[in-house]
């Protein structure tokens, strides 16, 4: 039996269900083998173990953003800053990696940890914005985005760049700063481990700690939380302090896990990705890493069905319009809802 209390599961199920319907319905339009496209989007992904591990290595910064969103949405901040947040800590974990030389395990964690730091330090800028004057936490979040990668790229080409390199990238880095391979035969590194630590802490500061209650009150109605002793200003600080914290590292372990030397040449999109997949996981930690895999799962099959068939693999952009467009409408599916509560309250009546 369906419970109202479930309904938000229900309807993000039925968004994603819809979605994907409707992209098999464009498939079958544009495809000359549409059965067989939709095969490929679908099975591919999960084909082999390298294609598999195609789709953890894309969850793994998905996890990373989309915890720092959904923490920061979860109090009803609409702060999009995890995008320049990511990037810049991620050009900060390289600068440690290049010019700093450690032994052992040591090498990475202090770039990472760098990284988070940077991080933690950007975001706490919009937050404290926003809990001191009340500034619009979307608008600086959102300009942020833009200065940081207007001074990375400035570090980039004028500290960091390598001449030799065949396009604009960074010196390598110290082969102790690289992130080492958990599996072989992909690219599966030890960050899956990080995420992993991430999202269990999230979850347990979120629903077990006095200060993630506190972050749920004055996500909930801040004038309330206020009225009850919550000193919501000094919340929003330290949300926003650990939500870039979590972004920060995300961008440093995608920096060391995945590349050997930093050559964003532009914002990665990992935090725009990042807001998606906190929505679909309705801000909660643990629904972030089944989000996170789904997006990556759609996006390796999207790039699959580009080689394989005939369809480009830009599909990919109406599926997430589609999800974003219907996961962020309230009234989608709200008449089934008041029919269940209804069936509810006739039943304890």
């Amino acid at each position: 039996m369906f419970k109202s209390k479930h309904f938000e599961y229900y309807r993000t199920a039925s968004v994603l269900l819809i979605a994907l319907l409707l992209t098999f319905i464009i498939i079958s339009f544009v495809s000359g083998q549409p059965l067989h496209t939709i095969y490929i989007f679908l099975y591919e992904p999960i084909s082999s173990l390298s294609h598999f591990g195609n789709v953890v290595e894309m969850a793994i910064p998905l996890t990373f953003t989309g915890l720092a969103l959904a923490l920061l949405f979860k109090m009803n901040m609409f702060n999009l800053g995890a995008e320049g947040t990511f990037y810049f800590a991620g050009l900060m974990a390289s600068f440690i990696a290049i010019r700093i030389s450690m032994n052992g395990a040591l090498h990475p964690l202090v770039c990472i940890m760098f990284g988070g730091i940077v991080g933690a330090a950007i975001s706490a800028i919009p937050g404290w914005l926003k809990a001191k004057w009340d500034v619009n936490e979307l608008v600086t979040s959102l300009m942020f985005n833009s200065i940081l990668y207007g001074v990375g790229q400035y570090l980039l080409n004028y500290k960091l760049r390598d001449s030799a390199a065949y396009q604009t990238a960074s010196f390598k880095f110290e082969s102790t700063a690289v992130l080492s391979k958990l599996i072989p035969g992909t690219r599966i590194h030890t960050g899956l481990i990080i995420v992993i630590v991430c999202v269990i802490l999230a979850h347990l500061f979120m629903y077990k700690t006095r200060w993630g209650y506190e972050l749920r009150m004055t996500g909930a109605n801040r004038e309330f939380a206020e009225y009850s002793g919550i000193k919501t200003g000094r919340v929003i600080i330290y949300v926003h302090l650990l939500a870039g914290l979590i972004a920060g590292i995300g961008g440093s372990v995608e920096v060391l896990g995945m590349y050997s030397r930093f050559q964003w040449n532009a914002l990665p999109g990992y935090g725009m990705d990042g807001a998606l997949v906190a929505m679909i996981a309705k801000n909660s930690p643990i629904g972030v890493v089944g989000a996170a895999l789904f997006l990556a799962y759609i996006r390796v099959g999207a790039d699959m069905m580009s080689r394989y068939s005939d369809v480009p693999s830009e599909m990919i952009s109406i599926i997430q319009a589609i999800i974003l467009l219907l996961v962020s409408a309230d009234q989608f599916l709200k008449f089934w809802k008041n029919r269940m509560l209804l069936k509810e309250a006739q039943k304890h009546a």
